[in-house]
């Protein structure tokens, strides 16, 4: 009997014990995934699935529309090198390619935030966030930059040192990074079970980089707004727009994530919303008001191209103009010339053409040898009807060889009187 109550507390304490795994099994063979998350799926990822919790199928649709219009923008960008007639925009292909791998970065991210945390997920998150933001913000900066250079003396540097610059400035986000990230997990390795323990305000302030670069590229931006070359001013414009709605949304979150939460309730609910609301809008605006309206304005041709191609046929039409009046006025004195020694006293032979209004009246008609060949006008010597260039033989002409005008008219009264005839001029049968 004394053996028998010896024995039962430790039966009474495996009872309990088999009874608890019982439940235990029983609970969590109960538990189910929430509508729209199939059976076996990993607790992580119950968010990409969750319709009670739409916010991260909302974000995910349209975190998926903007990586593929990102694509779609990527090519388009690279598919108009050729057709980019001026090489000061084509400078900043390269850099704006690098902008929009950015941005497709920042789409990506999205889903890093969409998924509950984990070792993995944080550290991407640590890390990625500031390095993406970084990239496009250097660029833009680097832009603003270069427009400083564009509207004073319309040139700029090459876009081979905009580019390097852009990804020097770049890679100090990296470095910040990395050091910030192997020091929070090396302080964070001792928290089983919390590897993402850590507070809001530390990661804000590891984007204070990021900030300056938003502040540098919105003062440099400005500048470009009051130089000679006013052309380049709407690109200044396309920055200006981008880092303020960028600034704002920046605004916003930090102070949602920081402070906002807390009183509203469930913290580590909304912070996940918040940093995937950022990202997809922030991208979202600098494919906007950046990318579209840049890529927009690279095949079109510069103000000097404009000017030029406006100018040139205007140019070859009056040269054309010139050359044409320049000959018919030389003809027109060159055909003056038997008649500008004729003296105005002297009766001068009718043309029969005097009454056409389709010629030049002022030039001296000179009929062709087929027309006097039609009318059989062979008594009168061509000689006389047309001035040639002969040897003068009258003694009192001056001792130029060609044949005057005056002469001709002499010489043709002196024939007119020999044969008799009354009428002043051989025409008059015309």
């Amino acid at each position: 009997m004394a053996l028998h109550n010896r024995f039962r507390p430790a039966g009474t304490i495996f009872t309990s014990a088999w009874l608890l795994s019982i439940f235990s099994h029983l609970a969590n063979a109960q538990t189910t995934p929430p509508t729209g998350c199939g059976q076996g799926l990993d607790p992580i990822y119950y968010y990409l699935c969750d319709l009670s919790a739409a916010w991260g199928i909302v974000l995910q649709a349209i975190t998926s529309a903007g990586i593929v219009s990102s694509f779609i923008l990527v090519i388009v960008l690279v598919a108009s090198t050729p057709f980019i007639q001026d090489k000061r925009k084509k400078s900043m292909l390269g850099t704006q390619v690098f902008f929009l791998l950015g941005t497709t970065g920042l789409f990506c991210l999205v889903f890093d935030m969409v998924v509950q945390k984990d070792f993995s997920t944080c550290a991407s998150r640590r890390f990625l966030f500031g390095v993406f933001f970084a990239i496009c913000f250097s660029c833009l900066w680097v832009h603003a930059g270069n427009l400083n250079y564009l509207v004073r003396k319309n040139t700029g540097p090459s876009g081979w040192w905009i580019f390097g610059i852009a990804v020097a400035l770049s890679l100090i986000e990296v470095i910040i990074n990395t050091e910030w990230l192997i020091i929070t997990i090396v302080r964070t390795s001792g928290t089983v079970g919390q590897p993402c323990l850590i507070a809001n305000e530390d990661f804000v302030m590891a984007l204070i980089y990021v900030m300056f670069l938003i502040v540098a590229g919105f003062v440099t931006a400005w500048p470009a707004l009051c130089g000679r070359y006013g052309h380049w001013k709407k690109h200044a414009v396309f920055i200006l727009l981008t880092l303020f709605l960028s600034a704002c949304i920046w605004i916003v979150w930090i102070v949602m994530y920081v402070y906002g939460n807390a009183i509203v309730g469930k913290p580590l609910y909304w912070d996940d919303p918040t940093l995937a609301i950022a990202l997809v809008s922030n991208a979202w605006a600098f494919l906007f008001l950046y990318i579209i309206p840049e890529i927009s304005q690279l095949t079109k041709p510069s103000l000097e191209q404009t000017f030029e191609e406006e100018l040139y046929p205007t140019r070859g039409v009056g040269y054309e103009t010139i050359l044409k009046e320049q000959t018919s006025q030389s003809m027109y004195v060159e055909n003056k010339a038997f008649s500008m020694d004729e003296p105005q006293s002297a009766k001068r032979p009718v043309s029969p053409y005097s009454g056409y209004n389709g010629q030049v009246r002022s030039s001296v008609y000179q009929p062709t040898e087929m027309a006097i060949m039609n009318k059989n006008t062979t008594d009168v010597p061509y000689d006389v009807i047309i001035p040639r260039a002969t040897a003068n033989t009258h003694p009192a002409a001056s001792g130029n060889s060609t044949l005057r005008a005056e002469d001709a008219y002499s010489a043709q009264n002196r024939h007119s009187t020999n044969n008799g005839q009354t009428n002043s001029s051989p025409y008059s049968q015309w």
